[in-house]
């Protein structure tokens, strides 16, 4: 294994060297020195394994062992509009921002009806065009001293998508950041970076939707950094939609100013190995945080979800909901981290996990944590794993239905606990149909 990493790390150095002749004349950016920077740390850090604490639980192996390419170029391989509809939701007009590969397809894209002073748009030209904004925020949230991931998406710091809203503006329609990966030979990887800067008492909806056009093997490597004025409201949906045979690591951070509100909403359906990790740090009184959280697993799948919140300052209450339902040998992690500093009286913080095992053969490592350092506080944590209740089946039973039908209604209602607390309308009966549909598809595949 030490080998083996050792050469990945030479492999992505070596594509580092590429990727700058690629860039021509901006190298002299200052982003180039945050990329430079990147490179040499992931170099020190190479990948995590399984003797990392944060890592325990989930083998990146898998992940090491393949020379994903890296794009350098926008191209559009066989995408189209109509694959952009599939990826959408009925009904929903709004700004829709789309990816492929990692890189801003300008063509497939769509913006409505944006507030005076407001930005949306590629990252990558915001960097070329009026940078001072973007190198303010950029890096500044998702530090890389300890993360090889996040050094990683920073070293190759291309593309992504950039939101802007200016204070006291509020933004009726959500914004769609639609990532789709292609099948393409090599494998690639694409290291998508989001920055979403809400002014002061502005008020946004963000959804990210992760997708593939087929069932192929590459990498998704993604870094969201999101900081929130005074009196900011985001609410953040991520969907993560990928191939069976994907892997998937995605980074969030969040940075919350004065009596912010900051939701996230994070439902995990694809990917063969998939690492979610969302912080958010309270960074003055007044603030609130919601972390929400599903995921749906079969197969051999493995979906680690790690959380943290920092409640730095006094007087902020955070609310934190985290579900699994796994299937066949499918594997699921949870660690979630709630961190009261020692200046943090009166905070107010909720923590539950609880995973519904399906079949005898999955399996979950939950590790809910708290760590308080302040006398004035009240603090929550709980975990549970368990199957469905068989009494509730028989209920059902009872009532005409047959085994599966009611173990799906069950499960169904296990999951909507966490769906329901979606807001946008289209999103929420979009993910309705996708959960009804995979209890379906494994029904069939037990059959």
């Amino acid at each position: 294994m030490i080998t083996r990493t050792l050469e990945k790390i030479d492999w992505y150095k070596s594509s580092f060297e590429l990727f700058e002749k690629s860039l021509n004349g901006s190298t002299t950016s200052p982003v180039h020195g945050l990329r430079r920077e990147a490179i040499a740390r992931f170099s020190e850090l190479g990948f995590p394994t399984t003797k990392n604490e944060e890592w325990r639980f989930t083998n990146v192996s898998p992940i090491v062992k393949e020379s994903f390419a890296p794009v350098f170029a926008h191209v559009e391989p066989g995408v189209t509009s109509d694959d952009v509809v599939r990826f959408s939701f009925g009904g929903l007009e709004c700004s829709r921002l789309v990816f492929i590969n990692g890189h801003f397809a300008k063509g497939l894209s769509t913006l409505v009806r944006t507030p005076l002073g407001m930005i949306i748009g590629s990252i990558a030209a915001v960097l070329r065009t009026d940078s001072h904004l973007a190198n303010q925020h950029l890096g500044r949230y998702a530090r890389f001293v300890d993360n090889a991931f996040t050094a990683l998406n920073t070293a190759f710091l291309q593309d992504g998508a950039f939101v802007y809203v200016p204070d006291n503006q509020i933004v009726e329609e959500p914004i769609h950041l639609v990532f789709i990966s292609t099948g393409t030979r090599p494998a690639i990887v694409s290291h998508p970076r989001i920055l979403v800067v809400a002014g002061k008492q502005s008020r946004l909806s963000i959804v990210e939707s992760y997708v593939s056009l087929d069932e192929s093997r590459y990498l998704t490597n993604a870094v969201t950094e999101i900081v929130l004025g005074d009196g900011a409201v985001v609410e953040h949906d991520k969907l993560q939609l990928e191939s069976s045979a994907a892997f998937h690591v995605g980074t969030i951070h969040v940075y919350q100013n004065q009596k912010s509100n900051y939701t996230s909403n994070s439902i995990s359906l694809g990917g063969a190995l998939v690492r979610n990790n969302v912080t958010s740090v309270l960074n003055a009184e007044g603030c609130e945080c919601t972390l929400n959280g599903l995921s749906l697993a079969t197969g051999q799948q493995l979906v680690d979800n790690h959380t943290t919140i920092d409640h730095a300052k006094p007087n902020c209450v955070s609310h934190e909901l985290y579900k699994a339902i796994l299937d066949g040998k499918s594997r699921g992690v949870f660690n979630g981290r709630i961190f009261v500093r020692k200046d943090a009286q009166k905070t107010d913080a909720k923590q539950t996990n609880r995973t519904l095992l399906l079949s005898d053969d999955a399996m979950i490592d939950t590790k809910p944590q708290l760590e308080i350092f302040a006398d004035d506080v009240k603090c929550t944590h709980g975990a549970a794993v368990g199957q469905l209740d068989e009494e509730q089946v028989f209920y059902l039973r009872s009532r005409g239905l047959g085994l599966a039908e009611a173990r799906d209604i069950l499960t169904f209602a296990f999951a909507s606990d966490v769906i329901s607390r979606v807001h946008i309308d289209p999103l929420r009966e979009q993910l309705d149909g996708m959960i009804q549909s995979r209890l379906r598809e494994g029904r069939r595949s037990e059959n």
